[in-house]
């Protein structure tokens, strides 16, 4: 394990301890397998969509991974390399719930100029959409079973004019106390 320790750098592997709640054999061994997956170093949008699309098998989830690809890439060089990677996983999965709505913010600030508009919501509505498969859209309930009206209701929860900006904060605190907010903002495939 020494190798691959000396192998990443030790101002990552400490920040990333200290950022995540993965241990540094943890981080080592995700570095071993990044380096193994991806030889550059780096992850680029393509690459993304095709791992990302493995996880939606049955959908179109090339639009939702570019929106994901974009908010993890938070030096905006159009890669992600291994801090994002694992900063990413660590949001995603294991991740405190402000956290994770701070995320999702960012998921949502498509221009990232700090705030969401409803033109905003409805292209991620749109996006989260194309990860249902077809057949699962008639079992949605009548007032989201599309992308507008998923978004309306989305929309709706935070009580804001459809020319008005909704806040980081506010958009954490209308998630947290709303919990259909919660279910809109994502798509969980259904369990078989």
């Amino acid at each position: 394990m020494g190798t691959t320790s000396s192998a990443i750098s030790k101002e990552i592997l400490e920040d990333l301890k200290l950022n995540t709640k993965f241990s540094e054999v943890e981080i080592c061994q995700w570095y071993e397998n990044f380096q193994k997956q991806c030889p550059s170093g780096r992850i680029t949008p393509g690459e993304f969509e095709e791992i990302y699309s493995r996880f939606f098998p049955d959908s179109d989830a090339k639009s939702y991974a570019q929106h994901v690809f974009r908010s993890f890439d938070t030096n905006d060089d159009g890669t992600l390399d291994f801090k994002e990677y694992i900063i990413a996983l660590h949001l995603t999965s294991t991740g405190k719930t402000t956290r994770k709505l701070e995320w999702a913010f960012s998921l949502f600030d498509v221009d990232k100029n700090g705030y969401i508009s409803k033109t905003e919501v409805k292209e991620i509505c749109q996006a989260i959409f194309k990860l249902i498969p077809k057949e699962d859209h008639s079992k949605l309930p009548e007032d989201e079973n599309t992308p507008e009206k998923r978004a309306n209701k989305l929309w709706g929860i935070f009580e804001k004019k459809d020319s008005d900006r909704l806040a980081e904060g506010e958009f954490i605190t209308g998630v947290i106390e709303n919990e259909n907010a919660m279910r809109l903002i994502q798509y969980e495939p259904v369990k078989q």
